[in-house]
């Protein structure tokens, strides 16, 4: 129960990442409520992933690399996590 948690809880973080990069793609109208509303949460929860990463990544010509590194550090923490509860439980 708890391994299927965690896998859930990185999974919502790789889904709201990949909407961000989405959403940088085709820029959702800004003039909707709702669409706003939902950007604004997908950046207060992917914010704090990124922004650090994004501040350790020299510049690549406004090419950002961090959702890339963020996925592999997600990956990484997530197995890292279940085997460690694997082997506790």
């Amino acid at each position: 129960m708890l391994i299927s948690l965690v896998d859930l809880v990185f999974k919502f973080f790789y889904y709201l990442i990949l909407a961000r990069i989405i959403a940088s793609w085709v820029r959702p109208p800004a003039h909707h409520q709702g669409m706003r509303k939902l950007m604004e949460f997908i950046y207060r929860f992917t914010e704090p992933i990124l922004g650090p990463i994004r501040e350790l990544l020299p510049s690549f010509g406004g090419i950002d690399f961090s959702p890339i590194i963020a996925f592999l550090a997600l990956q990484i923490i997530r197995d890292g996590l279940i085997r460690l509860l694997i082997y506790l439980f």
